[in-house]
């Protein structure tokens, strides 16, 4: 395994993996004996890095959400898990009330954020959330105060690092502002959809008509590489098995003419290395001049060894430029 450092804070700085395991159907599709088989082989591989949300999964049974949550409290009981793995959660995304509706979230309002955040704690049997993301943006609710109610967190101990996800990053940068001008701690890691193929940007998006702020975009790119403390954790990098699975297509997102070029290019890789097309991304990502961490799913232990082994996975320069300049 490999791994790197998030956060600026000496006191919350932590070390994690370089692939980061997201846990969001455990508990419902994924039930608890596979997921913690799941959950023990990343940890035996090295692993340290486990993501979720409070709203996870609530779409599949038509609750709340948190059975993902509950179900790393209870591996973390049984298996006496403490500080070795970092956990991180979001809130923002949470239904008021139980059913299958994603527009009716509980947002970002101060009091949601304490309420939501004890809960999670609760639900993952700690004293203090390693990393919390606002799941998503939500415009009805002055940035300051969201600034100001996560960096409470931080203050009383709570929360170790804040995340923020799914923003357009003149969002970020305003909260950046915000924290700075006040002294107070703003976001160290963001969290968006990235993979190796480019998103149209003219697909509208699940949050607004003016396309999706989940996506992550060249824009975005040059924000990070001003911000060299940040840290990107890319989801869905795999693209729900849409490279390696004829049953799973690309769908809109990526119906465009440089999907087809830098396709050629991937399976040019995929030859040479003798890997997969998801462990060639997954490499990409990692070992790439803007490094990410790449946040993958697995339903199996068979699944998530693939996804392990593309940690080791090191593409010689020339198959690197051969990707990057494929458009």
């Amino acid at each position: 395994m490999k791994y790197r450092k998030i956060g600026t804070d000496p006191q919350h700085r932590r070390e994690v993996s370089a692939l980061a395991l997201g846990a969001m159907l455990f508990g419902t599709v994924v039930e608890e004996e596979r997921a913690f088989a799941v959950l023990d082989r990343f940890v035996e591989a090295g692993g340290t890095f486990l993501d979720t949300a409070n709203n996870y999964a609530f779409w599949v049974n038509g609750t709340q959400g948190g059975e993902s949550e509950a179900l790393l409290g209870r591996w973390r009981r049984s298996r006496g898990i403490t500080d070795e793995v970092v956990i991180a959660t979001k809130l923002g995304g949470r239904p008021k009330a139980p059913g299958r509706d994603f527009f009716n979230p509980e947002g970002l309002a101060p009091d949601v954020i304490r309420a939501s955040s004890a809960r999670s704690r609760a639900n993952l049997g700690v004293e203090r959330l390693d990393l919390l993301y606002a799941h998503a943006d939500f415009m009805d609710v002055p940035q300051k105060d969201v600034v100001e109610a996560f960096a409470s967190l931080v203050a009383d101990g709570s929360v170790g690092m804040i995340g923020a996800s799914n923003h357009w990053s003149w969002r970020l940068e305003s909260w950046r502002a915000l924290a700075d001008a006040a002294g107070l701690p703003g976001y160290e890691v963001v969290q968006y959809h990235h993979t190796y193929l480019r998103a149209r940007g003219d697909v509208p998006g699940r949050r607004s008509k003016d396309g999706d702020q989940g996506l992550f975009s060249a824009e975005l790119m040059t924000y990070l590489r001003s911000r060299p403390n940040l840290t990107l954790v890319a989801y869905t990098p795999l693209l729900s098995g849409a490279y390696v699975r004829e049953d799973r297509p690309l769908g809109e997102l990526h119906d465009h003419a440089g999907t087809r070029a830098r396709l050629r290019a991937l399976h040019e890789v995929v030859r040479e290395t003798g890997a997969t097309a998801n462990q060639v991304v997954l490499s990409w990502m990692i070992g790439g001049d803007l490094p990410v961490i790449p946040l993958v799913g697995a339903s199996s232990v068979a699944q998530l060894d693939e996804s392990l082994e593309a940690v080791d996975l090191e593409l010689t320069a020339d198959q690197r430029a051969l990707l990057d300049a494929a458009h």
